[in-house]
């Protein structure tokens, strides 16, 4: 790798810099048919993180595990047609099996509201049935006509919460009380600043009632939406039958709930945090928080690679994810070099002189060395990554402020749009949404839910706002 020409600056082509990053640090390589990818261990590390405390919240909301078939019959999908609508370009489906021609083409799972409606209608009857918080881990296929690795891939994995609930006020809670968790995932672990709101109706889930938002902005000033959670309302139910009976006695339809996060999450990362020397990845999220690397000649070999061992060790009983890079066909140099590439958070360096003067070098993902004493770094290097994650967070806010900008007219919102998020008015109708996205390629990112209450006139028609504040448009992902 130290042999590697540099990876192409961010400012010179982000989506270049974007690709190269993902293969040099070995995260995923492309797949043999178009628009899959293989996801190496690395990168699966780190959706295996996201994927551990995603769950645990889950879990702690009271949501169980489920899961349900890849194969959707075609009849499921046509039964609510706006969600047909929505999925009908991105359909796979199977026509034969077995050697011969199904009855019922098959759809590859696009997402699962159908069949968990199917499942509910045989399993709920009553009240006391209610509410069901399920949630599933697995892949879905949605054939894409331009894929990105992590963004847009013809099959991806997620999770995705299903909910039935007997009142609309309930799903609502659970609508807003799993977007917080999208949010706090970003915040919280991802050190990504995140936009939560209301998605507007050009660019609402299909099927769905409302869909909320968590909305990040990456280094090249475009948009990405990071998690949705949605309000089915009773579509799903009316078109599945799915009733239950009330404490009145009364039967009724349920509202059901869906909600989703991708691994296109670790795009955000990615785009959020890395640099022109490769990824930057948060500590609580990164496979690897420290990496030690050995300095030594045949002569000391024996006496680092013992100090060095047993500074893992003391590192691990504190919970730490470490890594000795104790491979000898590479120098140091380049262990510098691949573990930079890889972000990974905190690398000592440890030689014999250090030893000699019981201390060791301790090098920032973020810049900057020093020398600690090497019986401190156990009980330093826990406070140590809880600094460099908010540092990471308070960078990536301080950029999201930078290219964020309120706009009244329609030229300073071109002008705006360029660079990152453009707060304007706007009057709420799909067709004048069209026309911005056609004339400028931004689209509405979601309605703040935070937002301070204003009046104004839309950017583009000049007609009153729709949502008495301001709107958060960019181009995006």
């Amino acid at each position: 790798m130290a042999k590697e020409k540099g990876l192409t600056p961010q400012s010179q082509d982000f989506s270049e810099w974007y690709l190269e990053v993902i293969q040099r640090a070995e995260l995923a390589d492309y797949g043999p048919v178009r628009g899959t990818i293989v996801v190496r261990p690395y990168g699966y590390a780190i959706w295996e993180n996201i994927q551990q405390v995603l769950d645990r919240m889950f879990k702690e909301t009271g949501h169980q595990n489920a899961y349900f078939p890849l194969f959707i019959p075609m009849s499921f999908l046509r039964k609510e047609a706006e969600h047909v609508e929505g999925f009908s370009p991105e359909l796979a489906v199977v026509t034969h099996a077995g050697g011969e021609e199904l009855e019922e083409p098959l759809a590859v799972r696009p997402t699962s509201e159908t069949v968990i409606g199917y499942m509910w209608s045989k399993w709920i009857r009553s009240w006391r049935d209610l509410p069901q918080l399920l949630n599933q881990w697995g892949n879905v296929v949605r054939w894409e006509m331009r894929t990105r690795p992590f963004l847009r891939t013809s099959e991806f994995l997620w999770q995705e919460g299903h909910t039935a609930h007997a009142t609309r006020e309930e799903a609502e809670e659970e609508v807003r009380r799993m977007l917080s968790i999208y949010a706090r995932l970003a915040r919280e672990y991802a050190a990504i600043p995140v936009i939560e709101g209301l998605k507007t109706e050009k660019e609402k889930f299909a099927g769905a009632v409302y869909t909320t938002t968590i909305e990040a902005l990456m280094k090249d000033g475009k948009a990405l939406q990071a998690g949705t959670s949605h309000y089915l309302g009773e579509n799903f139910a009316r078109a599945f039958d799915i009733k239950f009976q009330d404490r009145d006695l009364q039967v009724k339809y349920v509202h059901t709930t869906s909600w989703g996060l991708s691994w296109r999450f670790i795009g955000a990362i990615i785009m959020t945090h890395g640099d022109d020397r490769g990824l930057v990845l948060p500590p609580r999220l990164a496979p690897i928080q420290v990496v030690i690397v050995p300095i030594y000649k045949d002569e000391s070999r024996e006496r680092v690679l013992e100090a060095a061992q047993g500074l893992r060790q003391a590192l691990q009983a504190k919970g730490l994810r470490v890594h000795l890079d104790d491979r000898d066909q590479h120098t140091p140099g380049y262990k510098f070099h691949e573990w930079e590439l890889k972000g990974v958070p905190f690398r000592v360096e440890l030689g014999p002189k250090d030893l000699e003067g019981g201390q060791a070098v301790l090098a920032s993902r973020l810049g900057g060395k020093e020398t600690l004493p090497l019986a401190a770094l156990p009980e330093a290097l826990p406070g140590k990554l809880d600094a460099f994650h908010e540092e990471l967070y308070r960078r990536a806010l301080a950029f999201r402020e930078d290219h964020t900008r309120k706009v009244d007219t329609y030229e300073a919102f071109k002008e705006a749009v360029q660079e990152g998020f453009a707060l304007a008015f706007h009057c709420g109708d799909k067709a004048c949404e069209r026309l911005i996205q056609e004339e400028t390629t931004a689209t509405t990112r979601c309605v703040p839910f935070e937002a301070e209450p204003e009046e104004g006139f839309c950017v583009r028609c000049g007609r009153p706002s729709a949502y008495g504040k301001r709107v958060v448009f960019a181009k995006a992902y």
